[in-house]
């Protein structure tokens, strides 16, 4: 799952939203180095990431995709989800998305000095460019996805993504929203262990 998805499931624990930004920088065993809100954070969020790689509906997209994106499905996968979750935002969240993500924004920077470096910079990414609101357009899905290729060394293979991408739009889509609603009671539940311990 990316960014949206991660803090929409951990909220509104404020130290688990954080965290589950962090989870994405912070690689590794956790040493106790992070508040103890923030580690639980990073905990739920590889959590969510292991469940979501296994979980049969996106193992079966990940099939389905062309056979030439199949390599990259995490990332293409990753970013759909959160542009069909900002779609159908009002079926999962009683808050309107523009006021979550304000919310969310607030709380990255409440809680940023306790973030890595790297963290830290995605924040201030993230509320510069108004990130979490613009998965609304699809655009923002292969424009995001071509903005990532250009990391890789050899080739950048989402140039051409917008099209083959479109294709598989509406199976997509429908994988996230039979999956969407389970990977929330997994998550509920993961919390509620985590906060046991």
């Amino acid at each position: 799952m990316n960014y949206l998805a991660h803090f929409h499931l951990a909220w509104p624990d404020e130290g688990l939203v954080a965290g589950g930004l962090e989870g994405d920088f912070l690689k590794g065993p956790l040493c106790g180095k992070l508040p103890g809100d923030l580690e639980r954070g990073v905990k739920l969020h590889r959590a969510i990431d292991a469940y979501t790689d296994q979980h049969p509906v996106v193992v079966q997209l990940r099939r389905d995709l062309p056979k030439n994106l199949r390599r990259y499905s995490g990332i293409l996968i990753d970013l759909s989800f959160d542009h069909y979750l900002s779609l159908h935002w009002s079926s999962f969240s009683d808050l309107p998305l523009a006021e979550f993500n304000r919310h969310v924004y607030q709380v990255l920077v409440n809680r940023k000095e306790a973030l890595s470096e790297s963290a830290q910079q995605m924040v201030e990414r993230l509320i510069e460019y108004d990130i979490l609101n613009l998965y609304l357009e699809w655009d923002t899905v292969p424009a995001t996805a071509s903005r990532i290729g250009e990391r890789f060394k050899r080739h950048n293979p989402f140039l051409a993504i917008d099209r083959e991408l479109s294709e598989a739009n509406a199976d997509m889509e429908a994988a996230f929203l039979n999956f969407y609603p389970q990977l929330q009671s997994f998550s509920t539940q993961r919390i509620q262990l985590l906060s046991s311990r």
